[in-house]
């Protein structure tokens, strides 16, 4: 795939500046990515020990985006520590899942001042002598908070499926059960804002059927994520098909994001991007 004019032909590219140009501090990123050639971005909470952090910092990382010229097109509620293992927190009574709520009006008021329009929402491990039954009308009542959030500002809340190797407590580890999620809080608040956001690295390590999940479920797709597998590795580096996939979803209609949430390797991240031509990484 290195080189691949095929891969890039009609896809919107966004650095994930969470686990690429981590290297360098935060506020650097967004200028090394757009000197990488790309135009938008997506981040984790940047702050795992602050779902409230002061204003100074929301500032900080909000001149350090438009002063590269980025667009942010995607940006997580507070999910713990990312990444790790904590994996979400909104399904995770006591104080996390309070960690979340304060959370969401904090998060879309710096989504909307950067015209961010995508926020994703980790769903929580199980917690050992928790009633999954309880996490989950827990999770549902956080989520219709979220989702309602997010509308006020115009937008999409998206619900994520991992992978059952590296986060063996997480719930979600398969698209359909992503799928009931989207569906159970779009039918809870009436807004139809929840989407699915479809990772083809996490879906292939659960093993999953990845040209049957696209056809199924790439209308109710609101952003995509790839990295190779195995490995976790740029385009190229592993054995997933990912020209072939992005070509699928292409086909089937997908015409949003498509967050490059992957590790750089052995290498600085400026030098992982050698599969994607510089052409292609500057969209809007």
């Amino acid at each position: 795939m290195p080189g691949s004019e095929t891969a890039a032909t009609g896809q919107r590219f966004d650095v994930n500046l969470s686990i690429l140009f981590t290297e360098l501090p935060l506020l650097e990123r967004p200028a090394a990515a757009a000197a990488a050639g790309f135009t938008a971005v997506e981040l984790w909470w940047p702050w795992a020990d602050a779902p409230a952090p002061e204003q100074s910092r929301l500032d900080a990382l909000q001149r350090a985006i438009e002063g590269a010229g980025m667009q942010l097109v995607g940006l997580n509620f507070y999910a713990g520590q990312l990444p790790g293992p904590d994996r979400g927190a909104l399904s995770i009574p006591g104080e996390e899942s309070e960690r979340f709520r304060a959370n969401i009006d904090v998060a879309t008021g710096f989504a909307e001042s950067l015209g961010c329009k995508a926020l994703n929402a980790l769903y929580g491990n199980r917690v050992e002598g928790v009633d999954p039954a309880v996490q989950d009308e827990l999770a549902l009542e956080n989520l219709v908070l979220a989702a309602r959030a997010a509308d006020r500002i115009g937008a999409t809340l998206l619900i994520e499926t991992l992978n059952k190797p590296e986060s063996p407590l997480y719930p979600l580890v398969s698209a359909p059960a992503a799928i009931e999620v989207v569906e159970g809080v779009n039918k809870a608040t009436g807004l139809g804002n929840a989407r699915f956001l479809m990772d083809l690295y996490h879906l292939s390590r659960n093993g999953e059927d990845l040209p049957s999940v696209i056809e199924q479920y790439a209308a109710r797709t609101g952003h995509v994520q790839i990295a190779d597998n195995p490995g976790r590795g740029a385009p190229g580096t592993g054995s997933l098909p990912l020209e072939e996939l992005l070509g699928l979803l292409r086909k089937a209609g997908y015409d949003g994001w498509v967050g490059l949430e992957y590790k750089p390797g052995d290498r600085p991240s400026a030098e992982a991007f050698d599969w994607l031509p510089l052409k292609a990484r500057a969209a809007r």
